[in-house]
């Protein structure tokens, strides 16, 4: 009897932080052939342990063991795809025995860790016949959410911390201007609107049958040690919609937090916001349209502050370096070199 491989039976689900992502991994948990648990953050590490990056805070020169670990693998027969299958082995072995042992015989494990979307060129290479699911919500709803769980809805410190639409949105744009391994897009603010239809495409690309059971994600076991949300989906049973504009009235009725989004949202590039689903001329008309509802009088102009001038110069500068060919690469090189010198 053949068994299938590991990779046939890996389902990703990519998104941002804050994305709903839990939701959906819930509801296609209870699905009777889908294993999942909480975020078990097994390849964003190995992605960087020298080949394909560095672990800057590592415990050893990780600038040594990026160029040892290089010229290593250029010596072995196969290269690079000899390196994958050893990384592919470790994780295979993780992936397979866990869903033997906690799967009940289901037949897919679902990773959705959200990291996993700032390592995609390498987990493209690693498993490109594993299936992926990407999912999307509006940048400011993401940004919003983000800061009000985790940072008591202090905008700034959020972005400092860990500055979200910047390592997501254009990480994700990429991977899916790509169309380099078996996907599917799904919309936040339509998963909650219509679960059963999008659940419903969902499992056809996962080549399953669509259970309606699985919209009731609160009736099913499932494991709860581990990451992922601890605030939202414990709550409900089910998809609830209060949360798909809930950002926008926050915006509509605080001009600094408004601004402070569209200066954010200024660093990203327009090809990048295309692809995501939500183009920037039309970006911020919820906000506008909760204005209206809310009865609130439009926002005065606030001045233009250090924060919103340093976006409008990394944009700036960023457009230059894409637009020059090979400049890319002597900026990476630059800073590889400033790193040597700044060490210690």
């Amino acid at each position: 009897m053949l068994v299938e491989p590991m990779e046939k039976r890996l389902v990703f689900v990519l998104s941002p932080p804050r994305s709903g992502s839990t939701l959906l991994m819930r509801m296609l948990a209870a699905h009777s052939e889908i294993y999942s648990r909480p975020e078990p953050h097994l390849l964003p590490p190995l992605a960087h342990l020298g080949y394909y990056d560095t672990v800057d805070a590592a415990p050893f020169d990780h600038l040594q063991a990026a160029a040892a670990i290089r010229e290593f693998v250029a010596d072995l027969p196969r290269g690079e795809q000899d390196y994958l299958d050893a990384c592919r082995a470790y994780t295979d072995i993780l992936y397979g025995r866990m869903l033997m042992a906690r799967g009940k015989g289901k037949r897919y494990f679902l990773d959705k860790t959200p990291a996993n979307a700032l390592v995609l060129p390498f987990l493209s290479k690693l498993y490109p016949e594993a299936r992926y699911v990407v999912l999307l919500r509006h940048p400011a709803a993401i940004f919003a959410s983000y800061a009000n769980s985790f940072f008591d809805g202090d905008y700034p410190a959020a972005h400092r911390f860990n500055p979200i639409l910047h390592r997501y949105v254009p990480a994700i744009a990429r991977f899916l201007r790509s169309a380099a391994v078996p996907m599917v897009r799904v919309q936040y603010e339509t998963l909650v609107q219509e679960p059963e239809a999008e659940l419903q495409r969902v499992c056809a690309f996962l080549e399953v049958p669509f259970e309606p059971g699985m919209i009731e994600y609160g009736r099913h076991e499932f494991s709860r040690r581990g990451l992922g949300d601890p605030i939202t989906v414990g709550r409900h049973t089910r998809p609830i919609t209060e949360s798909v504009e809930r950002w926008a009235e926050e915006l509509a009725r605080d001009p600094q937090k408004l601004q402070f989004v569209q200066a954010i949202v200024e660093g990203i590039d327009d090809a990048d916001l295309e692809t995501w689903g939500f183009p920037r001329a039309s970006l911020f008309v919820p906000v506008d349209r909760a204005r209206e509802s809310l009865r609130l009088p439009p926002p005065r102009r606030l001045p233009m502050d250090r924060f919103r001038l340093q976006r409008k110069v990394l944009r700036w500068a960023r457009k230059i370096v894409h637009g020059v060919p090979g400049l890319e690469k002597v900026v990476r090189q630059g800073r590889m070199l400033c790193d040597v010198l700044l060490r210690g």
